[in-house]
């Protein structure tokens, strides 16, 4: 599946725009005044403020925003939604300081968490009109990225370590004379199995299926497939044993 990915300067800059306009269109992604009114008291209210008191603020103000939130959510300080009717969370979720959902597009579903999720801190979901699918346990450590133009699943029971990649888009440049920001864009998208595990560093390319159970080793770059039970190591990464049969 390909997709084309929209430039963000495209709708900042579009002539004959209000500004509040272009900022609800890339931030709240419904127009009209009173929805901004709610996204922007909800963020005032509740988005800094530290300790207790912003917990308590952002468990009680943030499910108003969503599409759905379960029980026992917990939204870290400056945790950033965008578009957040199309984020759905589930139960005993923890969003940790400083996360950004963004779940901006025009006819994506947006971002689904399922139960018993982790994110850690500094973590960006990040959609350009694609959708991003986390199963219940998912384990995602700091500073990490999933970036969504069409669609990326991460099964049940995955563990992320801290500064991975999932780059679920990509550049064309079949013009060499161009600028490859100028030029078309695609997406293929991610998929990753229940119960695998990504070492810290790691980036998957977009178009890869990573098989269930699968491990890969810190600081891979995956490009290709990976089957289920194996182990991958390496730039690229290559599978180096399996898992099945191992003592």
């Amino acid at each position: 599946m390909k997709r084309d990915i929209g430039k963000a300067q495209e709708q900042l800059f579009a002539p004959g725009t209000s500004k509040s306009a272009k900022y609800s269109a890339l931030v709240v992604g419904r127009p009209g005044f009173a929805a901004l009114l709610k996204y922007e008291l909800v963020v005032t209210l509740a988005q800094a403020w530290p300790g207790a008191i912003g917990l308590a603020l952002r468990h009680t103000l943030y499910p108003l925003l969503l599409g759905s939130c379960g029980r026992n959510v917990i939204f870290g300080q400056h945790v950033v939604l965008r578009h957040p009717h199309k984020i759905h969370v589930g139960n005993n979720v923890v969003v940790d300081d400083n996360c950004l959902l963004d779940a901006k597009g025009e006819s994506n579903r947006g971002i689904r968490i399922g139960s018993g999720v982790f994110l850690g801190r500094n973590t960006i979901l990040s959609c350009k009109n694609g959708d991003i699918e986390l199963g219940d346990g998912v384990n995602i450590g700091f500073n990490c990225e999933l970036f969504s133009a069409s669609r990326v699943t991460i099964g049940r029971d995955v563990l992320m370590a801290a500064y991975t990649y999932v780059i679920g888009g990509d550049h064309d440049f079949p013009d060499p004379s161009a600028a490859v920001l100028s030029q078309s864009r695609k997406s293929a998208g991610v998929s990753v199995g229940d119960g695998a595990w990504l070492g810290a560093g790691v980036k998957v390319l977009d178009g890869v299926a990573i098989g269930e159970h699968a491990v890969i080793g810190a600081g891979a770059v995956v490009r290709d497939n990976i089957e289920p039970y194996a182990i991958a190591v390496g730039v690229p990464a290559r599978v180096v044993s399996s898992r099945v049969g191992r003592e």
